[in-house]
């Protein structure tokens, strides 16, 4: 119950993907981390362990080894979900004095979870603070916003799948008079600066609803943003516990996976390579050494996976279908929008079976197409076996989604025993460390 309160608060605590990126860089200056800084110069010391972050929203944190080491042993999860952000010119006058946001979607939600429930805004604000542009954290922590849904008297069809429009009926309602204004005034109290000093803003709704155990004997998580900080935190926690091993232990959390990852903080970028390339050459690996290293490497795309849902069995494939509770997911598709292959599986099981927890296979049925996530799109710039991977849920992209509480547990021992092995590749095969 420990680790599943300290999972909650995790949810709770990143109410945006900027929140989320703070609160592991906390994690790992608290573990004793050094940070470091892409425009500097980075000196490196054997048996140290270091991060970096970039656009405030993806961290890449690694471990320098003591001695020799066969390759990057790296996990990928996203600390973004779907949502809506809330466009610059902001407030939009309405009927009855009414005033709403303007927002637009981010990624792909079930926009109907989000009616009729109470909301707030998190991301970040830039400042002016004397000659320089900051960022800042903004949360306005407490109810502000909710998006109303239309009666059903004046809707008579909509338990039969009303269609909703985004720029209709998903602008969240803020106030009901009052000056023009507001609502960058609140932004600019959040921020802790002047209003004359705020310059712009990358803002977010989120659900107000707080991350809790349900079930008759608490066996599920009833949160916001399980997808993907539920993998986000175990992936984070088996790094830290992670003893020593073959390799080198490489932590990354990517922006942007939800609307495609091609930006300069998301997976389709250099970040990982210039990351990985800047540690190798740090110590004393560079041009070939560097290749031969990455021969030695592997990558685990850690992004939740659909269990079968118990009032629609028939979306599940019937023989390759995850459940609640059931262990950390191996994802298989056959045109590669998962990464998996028969190498990276009977890998990544070697390391389950070593720590002792129980792997499920899911592929998406077969006239279903599923949606790709970091593996393939990191491996195009990284040439590398990769396998995908999650933790079984249910309500993918709804305000509020539904998991077991086991399966935290199990990813992180899965992850502990895997940053703590290298591999050896060869003409003989593959081998544990």
């Amino acid at each position: 119950m420990e680790q599943t309160r300290q999972l909650l608060d995790f949810l709770d605590g990143s109410p945006s993907c900027y929140h989320a990126a703070e609160n592991v860089r906390r994690a790992l200056l608290a573990a004793g981390f050094e940070q470091l800084w892409e425009s500097s110069s980075w000196h490196l010391t054997p048996g140290r362990d270091y991060f970096t972050v970039r656009g405030d929203s993806s961290v890449i944190a690694f471990r320098a080894p003591q001695g020799a080491f066969s390759g990057f042993m790296i996990a990928a999860g996203h600390s973004d979900s779907p949502t809506f952000k809330v466009r610059e010119t902001a407030e939009v006058p309405g009927p009855g004095g009414l005033l709403r946001l303007s927002v637009e979607p981010y990624g792909g939600m079930a926009m109907r979870s989000w009616l009729d429930r109470p909301l707030s805004v998190a991301g970040r604000a830039m400042v002016r603070e004397g000659g320089r542009i900051v960022s800042r954290l903004v949360n306005v922590d407490r109810d502000l916003l909710v998006i109303p849904g239309v009666a059903i008297h004046m809707d008579r069809e909509m338990n039969k799948g009303t269609a909703l429009k985004a720029n209709v009926d998903m602008l969240p309602l803020l106030a009901q008079g009052g000056e023009p204004g507001g609502f960058r005034r609140l932004i600019a109290e959040s921020a802790g600066a002047a209003e004359a000093n705020l310059l712009s803003t990358e803002l977010f709704l989120y659900p107000r609803t707080r991350g809790t155990v349900t079930g008759l004997n608490g066996e599920f998580i009833a949160a916001p943003r399980l997808d993907d900080l539920q993998c986000v935190f175990g992936c984070l926690q088996g790094f830290l516990a992670a003893e020593a091993g073959g390799g080198m232990p490489v932590l990354a959390v990517f922006n942007n996976e939800e609307v495609g990852s091609g930006t300069r903080q998301g997976a389709d970028s250099t970040f990982l390579t210039d990351v990985l390339e800047r540690a190798a050459g740090g110590l004393g690996a560079t041009g070939e050494a560097y290749r031969r290293l990455l021969a030695g490497s592997f990558l685990v795309s850690a992004d939740n996976a659909h269990a079968i849902h118990p009032a629609h069995p028939e979306y599940a494939d019937n023989n390759e279908f995850p459940v609640l509770n059931g262990g950390v997911v191996v994802k298989y598709n056959a045109a590669q929008r998962y990464t998996t292959d028969a190498v990276s599986d009977a890998v990544f099981r070697a390391v389950c079976a070593r720590a002792g927890v129980p792997v499920q296979r899911y592929s998406n049925r077969a006239d279903l197409p599923g949606g790709s996530t970091l593996g393939n799109i990191s491996t195009a710039h990284l040439s590398i076996p990769s396998v995908d991977i999650g933790l079984p849920q249910l309500a993918m992209h709804s305000a509020c989604e539904v998991a077991g509480v086991r399966d935290t547990d199990y990813l992180i021992r899965a992850m502990t025993a895997y940053f703590g092995c290298g591999l050896r590749v060869g003409p003989e095969g593959v081998e544990l460390l």
